[in-house]
């Protein structure tokens, strides 16, 4: 499959509270299950580590906040925190209407470029272990796993 391009395109204010929405639901929805909290305990969870992080929404410092764009729509975001040697990213989402249609590596490749345009030689991510069609695609773009966290259910 041939991967469709996408522009990113820094966010903007009008965008950020919608966007804020979806990245606090949509971590919400993966670390309730991990850590054990209700969907509440999950989404306050979720805030709370969103809003620690983007202390000045899209204008807080070495946060950087994208919309990808593909022939002129959004498609999906992406977040990287460049507060550390290695960039990290936060978040990466393809829109649920456009999911399916290669735009998670679309998204990805361009993050990665971004990052190599700044300077950075590597770039890093977590995955819950549950997320196999994320844990696909980072496999097929070169990521590696460096550590690894277990849980036993007593």
């Amino acid at each position: 499959m041939t991967t469709p391009p996408v522009l990113l395109r820094p966010i903007t204010d009008a965008e950020y509270p919608s966007w804020m929405e979806r990245t606090a639901a949509s971590f919400a929805a993966a670390v309730g299950p991990a850590r054990g909290l209700t969907p509440d305990e999950a989404l306050a969870v979720a805030y709370e580590e969103t809003e620690k992080h983007l202390p000045e929404g899209p204008a807080t410092d070495q946060q950087l906040i994208w919309i990808a764009v593909a022939e002129d729509k959004p498609v999906g975001s992406l977040w990287i925190s460049t507060k550390s040697n290695v960039p990290f990213i936060y978040g990466i989402e393809v829109d649920s209407g456009q999911r399916g249609k290669g735009y998670g590596r679309a998204i990805m490749l361009a993050g990665e470029e971004e990052c190599r345009r700044l300077g950075y030689k590597q770039l890093e991510l977590n995955v819950f272990g549950d997320n196999t069609t994320a844990i696909g695609l980072y496999d097929s773009l070169g990521y590696a796993v460096i550590s690894q966290q277990m849980r036993k259910d007593l």
